[in-house]
């Protein structure tokens, strides 16, 4: 629970909840995905791709739409009694049913929400809350990066925080045609995906590749409002005519088809953990162009040149955009490092056996209500 359901359409908790969801039933396991719908009527079941499905209408995605989908389903699962997993920590308060119904609860606790700026100070307020709520409450929590779980015992007993991160599915081909209708070339293009927000260093990213001309384009995944969003509108002015906008492209093998043709991937993430779009670049064998901080360098290694400024991004840009050689060894360094560490298999199979240590040794009695 936690994540929007499966199938994955929104983002990579639900990328993650569905990959190890699979890799569960197909290692015996029954398995039951929440998932917030809109479909009007009651609460529903169905089963997809052998994972069960408990359908609840919740049409509202936003923050407090989610936050309701999360207590129903939390009151849903308390009345079974199986052992929960669940994603993210936002609304941990809830979590404290669990924990009082002695019904075993593993939670990833995701990165370090509260601190993202673009939340304001009242929903950070809600947000550290309910970090320290989850690690009361959490049986077992997962840091995805193991900075992250040097920072979680700070705040938990060291014996309940696990690192697992997240995987991703190599891309070994992809069709061209996906291209052509974006009006691009194999091998002559840079990629950006990332939410436009400044802590993701969209506009310093955007000024280094503008600074001079590079003979090839920098395609920008993305919805940029450049009539309500100061910020959007200052990256779109900072571009030049070699960046293309490409809007906001949720068809994965769209997606994957920028990836795998791409002659580099730019990362500008300067908050949180392991994160899935670049774990997804190394999988394709992408180099990388990566903000320099502690995330990045672990994830990446030595597939990324890093940079911490404009001057210093558009430098990473001039020689990953010069030099074949380069591209090539970071490329290959990219798929050594994806199938060292983030494998689906490889992460998956983490999660089974932390959730397996978690199994009750015998079947808990519950009394059902309401």
């Amino acid at each position: 629970m936690g994540t929007h359901g499966v199938p994955a359409n929104y983002g990579g908790f639900e990328t993650a909840a569905e990959n190890v969801a699979r890799y569960l039933v197909d290692h015996g396991w029954r398995v039951i995905v929440y998932c917030q719908t809109d479909h009007e009527g009651p609460v529903y079941h169905d089963v997809w791709e052998g994972i069960e499905r408990v359908n609840i209408s919740v049409p509202d995605k936003g923050w407090l739409g989610t936050s309701k989908f999360d207590w129903l389903s939390i009151r849903h699962a308390v009345k079974h009694g199986d052992l929960c997993l669940t994603f993210g920590y936002n609304t941990a308060v809830f979590n404290v049913l669990q924990r009082v119904w002695g019904i075993p609860n593993v939670i990833n606790m995701d990165g370090i929400e509260w601190s993202r700026e673009r939340w304001g100070r009242v929903r950070q307020a809600i947000l550290y809350l309910n970090e320290r709520i989850g690690c009361w409450v959490g049986n077992e929590l997962i840091a995805d990066h193991p900075e992250l779980n040097t920072y979680l015992r700070t705040r938990a007993p060291a014996r309940k925080i696990t690192t697992i991160t997240y995987g991703a599915h190599p891309i070994v081909e992809a069709p061209v045609s996906h291209l052509t209708a974006l009006d691009l070339e194999p091998g002559k293009y840079l990629n950006l995906i990332a939410r436009p927000i400044p802590e993701n260093s969209i506009l310093e990213l955007v000024q280094g590749f503008s600074a001079q001309r590079r003979g090839m384009r920098l395609a920008v995944l993305g919805n940029y409002d450049v009539v309500d969003d100061p910020y959007h509108r200052l990256v779109v002015e900072a571009a030049s005519d070699e960046v293309v906008f490409l809007g906001a492209i949720y068809d994965p093998a769209i997606v994957q088809s920028l990836r795998f043709h791409s002659a580099g991937y730019l990362h500008g993430h300067t908050v949180g953990g392991t994160n899935p779009s670049l774990v997804e670049a190394l999988a394709a064998g992408n180099p990388v162009i990566a903000h320099d901080n502690k995330y990045n360098r672990w994830v990446a290694g030595d597939a990324a040149l890093y940079f911490g400024s404009m001057a210093e991004a558009a430098e990473a840009v001039d020689q990953l955009a010069g030099d074949p050689g380069l591209r090539s060894r970071l490329g290959a360094n990219a798929l050594a490092r994806w199938e060292t560490e983030f494998t689906w298999e490889k992460v998956a199979g983490e999660y089974e056996a932390l959730l397996r240590k978690r199994l009750p040794s015998r079947k808990r009695r519950f009394i059902k209500k309401g």
